[in-house]
């Protein structure tokens, strides 16, 4: 059961990275490009060096940025790689991403079955999608936002992926001493998830205000494109856990319904 769960959760895994693939090329390539478009331009704007034997400035090669939770992201002239191939690489990495988080979420909804929450699949695997993209996606996002080209120190680089992966943990953390709470508390359905509830904020909104804030957004930066950036990062992430969610679960019900169709009588 277990390796089929497997399976089913890497293939749906594999068509729900292009699907959201697919969002961020339309919604978020763009602003890649414009934002690149930006940085090279202030880059061509700067005065040469005055050693004739130091290297010029290397915008393109070394300048990191997060782009849809990812850092480190070359173009220009410099650039091992084009934008052209970049573009077509984007599926491969949503396609990537969603095998890896297709497997692991199999794994933890075989742990779940019977245990926690809904007792469908196809709610247990919605309910575990939405869980999953508030612990892992959201509650790191509202803290530290995805950046683009020209957003950010490469000098800082290491430290902010740090704080990021932080707040993933937080946001995992957070999770399981809601799941615990619920469990503990006796009273009614309400109380429990209120109780759930106020025991996810409290870890998260303590992490949220002790963890240093990262604003390293250079002055003159058009903040609708920023904006626009990151909601089409957020978007993408919200499209790939909705759609890994529905179509799992729709997966999981139309097993399950197969499952429990009385046998065939024989033509004896």
């Amino acid at each position: 059961m277990i390796r089929t769960l497997v399976v089913r959760g890497l293939l749906i895994g594999l068509l729900a990275g292009f699907v959201a693939g697919t969002f961020a090329f339309v919604f978020g390539e763009p602003r890649v490009d414009a934002a690149i478009a930006l940085e090279e331009a202030a880059a061509a704007a700067e005065p040469a060096p005055a050693s004739a034997g130091k290297a010029g400035h290397d915008h393109a090669g070394t300048a990191g940025h997060d782009h849809a939770g990812t850092a480190g992201h070359d173009h220009g002239e410099e650039a091992a790689v084009g934008r052209p191939v970049q573009k077509a690489g984007l599926f491969l990495a949503t396609g990537l991403y969603g095998l890896a988080v297709g497997g692991v979420f199999a794994l933890v909804f075989a742990g779940l079955r019977g245990r926690f929450g809904p007792r469908g699949d196809g709610a247990l695997a919605l309910a575990s999608a939405a869980t999953a993209f508030v612990a892992v996606i959201l509650v790191p996002f509202l803290k530290y936002p995805a950046n683009p080209p020209a957003v950010g120190d490469p000098e800082t680089i290491n430290s902010r992926t740090a704080l990021y992966v932080v707040m993933v943990i937080v946001g995992l953390a957070a999770v399981a001493v809601a799941v615990a709470t619920a469990r503990r508390v006796t009273a009614g359905p309400w109380q429990r998830r209120v109780a759930a509830g106020v025991a996810f904020l409290v870890p998260v909104v303590a992490a949220w205000l002790l963890l240093p804030t990262v604003d390293e957004v250079p002055e003159g930066f058009p903040a609708s494109l920023l904006w626009n950036f990151r909601l089409a990062s957020l978007g993408t992430q919200l499209v790939f856990w909705t759609a890994f969610g529905v179509l799992f679960g729709w997966v999981g019900d139309r097993v399950a319904g197969r499952s429990a169709l009385p046998p065939a009588p024989s033509s004896g």
